[in-house]
């Protein structure tokens, strides 16, 4: 029972994320960390730490939070102290890049210096400069079980769809390239709303909260599978 109410409150909280990433206070700007207290990202927001991109665990690796930028880390990330203005000049728990800034001071692990691909980069990063995202259920091969994700079409790299786990997850957990596939529409059942790619003997089958998202996530597929990276004004009014 307990998972089961587990599994419905994530299933309630995806379903508001759809407007959640417009809605959410902006990140703090660089100049003012440790000067104004951050807005802190929700734990049920993301299933991986949003520095190191390991995933969380009930057990040896639990949610922080840096109290300088509001990010969601792990205890490693966070293994750091600075003084935070808004704070009266108190020491507090800050992950890696926090204290680098706010100290000057450097740690021997380096991070930076290597170009990120699109998986490797975040959810609301990708989602703010896509063709469309939202969640979506995606099925299992029998269609009875599935995985709700946040989905992205991202406007650099149209032709694939990218699968995260969480809106705020730092790392997509698979990619789909669209290109050649068919988009099938599926009578409504039960209350979902089916649709589903085809190529050849690889089907995915993805359900929508909405009738209205639905055709707006086959309108978007189509158009990539047909390899067209770019909406026409025409369209573009349209949506």
């Amino acid at each position: 029972q307990d998972a089961i109410d587990r599994k419905e409150k994530r299933s309630e909280t995806f379903k508001t994320a759809v407007h959640g990433l417009e809605t959410d206070t902006p990140a703090l700007k660089t100049e003012e960390l440790g000067r104004r207290a951050p807005q802190w990202v929700r734990d049920n927001l993301v299933t991986m730490c949003m520095r190191c991109k390991e995933p969380f665990n009930a057990i040896t690796r639990r949610r922080h939070h840096c109290r300088a930028c509001g990010y969601v880390v792990c205890a490693r990330c966070s293994d750091y102290k600075a003084e935070l203005q808004y704070d009266g000049n108190r020491l507090n728990r800050v992950c890696q890049e926090c204290y680098i800034f706010l100290t000057g001071h450097t740690v021997l692990e380096d991070r930076e210096g290597r170009h990120k691909g699109i998986l490797e980069k975040g959810a609301a990063e990708v989602s703010s400069r896509s063709l469309l995202c939202s969640s979506l259920q995606l099925l299992d091969k029998n269609g009875k079980g599935g995985t709700r994700g946040w989905f992205v079409i991202p406007q650099d790299d149209p032709l694939v769809l990218y699968i995260y786990a969480a809106p705020q997850d730092v790392r997509a957990h698979t990619s789909i390239p669209l290109l050649g596939y068919q988009v099938k529409d599926l009578p409504q059942s039960d209350s979902r709303h089916l649709f589903q790619l085809v190529q050849s003997r690889q089907v995915y089958t993805f359900v929508a909260d909405t009738e209205e998202l639905k055709r707006r996530w086959m309108r978007a597929m189509a158009r990539s599978a047909a390899g067209i990276t770019h909406l026409g004004e025409e369209e573009e009014d349209a949506d």
